[in-house]
């Protein structure tokens, strides 16, 4: 009914829906033209999805934020990282036998878009959807490597690094060393800086104009595996499966572009 309808909900909506795959990043003024909206209005509704975690800003341009999934899971099945890199976690784990996930950064947290687990029993709960501390994940390391300078400094500026083991990096001096050995080597290990007992490995996935836009991880017991063997036994297959995960991704979209949101 017309006297139930809330108008300014659906301007909210309107300007999320404006993003869209050939859309990803917009300005105010192309948010305003594309729902119709003064730019008074456009603005405030941007700022207040910037304030509630939906939608980040340059300064100048806005994007959608992986927070977008909690609006419910039907939209995060519909996405196509998760759907192109299933199959190849699942070829991953059950050639190395452990477990295999895809996360995208959404702020200073990793959240966790696919996954396939293993048997092995693990302290710590990992679906759809679970989010960890970027600072002291494989997959968070490969992330904050791929951020563009001034964004990566806007972290290590904001960031709090609590020691959640003995052996977490805390420093942000530390940690920015690490960043750029990660840069560097192209891919990322942690071993039990957030769990005790729990090493993983991770990789960069990248879009076709070479930007990371999410990673892929393995991730064992300290038990069953050493920092050699994962690099000798895990990294190799883990390479191949980012690789593979890229091609198809790429040639799913002719634009370029790949759907995290």
């Amino acid at each position: 009914m017309a006297d139930e309808f809330v108008q300014s909900l659906a301007r909210g909506l309107a300007v999320i829906r404006a993003f869209d795959a050939g859309s990803p990043e917009l300005t105010l003024s192309e948010v305003a033209r594309k729902t119709d909206l003064p730019r008074a209005a456009a603005r405030r509704f941007l700022h207040t999805l910037v304030e509630l975690g939906y939608v980040r800003t340059d300064g100048r341009r806005f994007a959608l934020t992986p927070r977008v999934l909690e609006l419910g899971y039907a939209y995060l099945s519909s996405l196509s990282l998760p759907e192109v890199a299933l199959p190849h976690l699942e070829r991953l784990a059950a050639e190395v036998r452990e477990s295999a996930s895809v996360s995208v950064l959404d702020g200073s947290e990793i959240v966790y878009v696919a996954r396939v687990p293993t048997k092995r029993i693990m302290r710590v709960a990992i679906a759809i959807g679970t989010r960890f501390p970027a600072y002291c994940t494989s997959m968070g390391r490969v992330l904050l490597a791929g951020l563009p300078p001034a964004e990566l400094d806007a972290y290590l500026e904001r960031a709090t690094l609590t020691g959640l083991t003995p052996y977490t990096i805390t420093s942000k001096e530390a940690l920015r060393a690490e960043l750029d050995r990660v840069r560097a080597q192209g891919w990322a290990m942690v071993d039990q800086e957030l769990e005790e007992g729990l090493r993983s490995i991770a990789a960069p996935i990248r879009d076709a104009a070479g930007r990371v836009v999410a990673a892929v991880n393995v991730s064992s017991h300290a038990s069953r595996t050493t920092r050699e063997s994962i690099r000798r036994d895990l990294l190799p297959p883990l390479l191949a499966t980012a690789a593979r995960i890229e091609a198809d991704l790429h040639a799913t979209r002719s634009d370029g572009g790949i759907r995290l949101r």
